[in-house]
């Protein structure tokens, strides 16, 4: 398990992005599993606020929306939490299947790194990735090159939004507590793209930058020292999700935010078919999900009468 870290960077007593509940899904009988249906990383536990905290920096911290997060509690995001408020949290995510033993898996939509090892979940991280106009690519990936301490060459685009907006042009930015890119820099095998740790952690869980992977300075340091030069990984857009987990069945959905999916509903339902799960769903159940789109996994398991 991690601990939640506060944005003080204290420890709180409580789990936080947990290591998978269930390490594979059971995708029906007699199927292959496809890459929705895969296992669900995350927990639910009850967080006691402390006073750096705000909607937005728990949020970002958990990969929960802030609005979601409120809404879930019966708040709203518009009144400021106080210290020692107590929140219940649930950061349940699918994890795209079909997985190789060592791999990274980036959804977009979900704005989530999944880290594999051995054919197992070893960790999950919320992550802020391209804005619909400079989106992340998609597609497989190595990482072709690492460092500590980077400096940051700002590229061309960056360099004309800041003479547009009548900014300094800033060419380079070296190492220290100012550079964007933080302490880690992972080049992946896209040009110029990468995960990279930030000076802004309340931006992780949005689409925000202009095409890399950003990710908190906790978990960029964790992820570094553990993956390597050559280490394998994929990006994929996937904004609706299925799951069992042998008991229940998980549908996640998320918005649609580069326009590339198709009617939520229809594929939920499509998905829900290919793996064999339509006799255990409670189809309004869907249908409230899918409208709602909280971006978390939530069961929606047809339950038995018991007249």
């Amino acid at each position: 398990m991690h601990s939640f870290i506060s944005a003080s960077g204290k420890t709180v007593a409580v789990h936080a992005l947990a290591i998978a509940i269930a390490s594979a899904a059971l995708c029906g009988a007699g199927q292959q599993p496809i890459s929705t249906c895969g296992s669900i990383a995350g927990d639910r536990w009850v967080h006691v606020v402390s006073s750096d905290e705000s909607w937005t920096t728990i949020g970002a911290r958990v990969g929960v929306d802030p609005a979601v997060l409120a809404h879930r509690n019966a708040l709203a995001v518009g009144v400021p939490l106080k210290p020692g408020d107590v929140l219940g949290i649930d950061n349940r995510h699918i994890v795209p299947a079909n997985a190789q033993d060592d791999e990274l898996i980036i959804n977009l939509p979900q704005r989530m790194l999944f880290d594999y090892r051995e054919g197992a979940l070893r960790a999950s991280y919320p992550i802020a990735v391209g804005r619909p106009d400079s989106p992340t690519p998609v597609g497989p990936f190595s990482i072709v090159a690492m460092e500590s301490d980077p400096t940051w060459d700002v590229p061309l685009s960056i360099q004309e939004e800041l003479r547009t907006a009548g900014k300094p042009v800033v060419k380079t930015v070296p190492p220290g507590p100012d550079n964007p890119l933080g302490k880690y820099w992972i080049r992946l095998s896209f040009g110029s793209i990468g995960l990279h740790g930030t000076t802004t952690p309340s931006s992780i869980y949005h689409f925000a930058t202009h095409g890399c992977i950003r990710m908190h300075p906790d978990d960029v340091d964790d992820l570094f020292h553990r993956v390597a030069l050559g280490s394998r990984g994929r990006i994929v857009y996937e904004p609706v999700l299925v799951a069992s987990d042998g008991v229940d069945v998980f549908v996640e959905v998320h918005a649609d935010p580069y326009n590339r999916a198709p009617n939520p509903l229809w594929q939920a339902l499509q998905l829900i078919d290919q793996l064999g799960l339509r006799e255990r769903i409670d189809l309004k159940e869907v249908v409230r999900v899918v409208r709602e789109a909280e971006g978390l996994a939530v069961p929606v398991t047809g339950r038995p009468d018991t007249d």
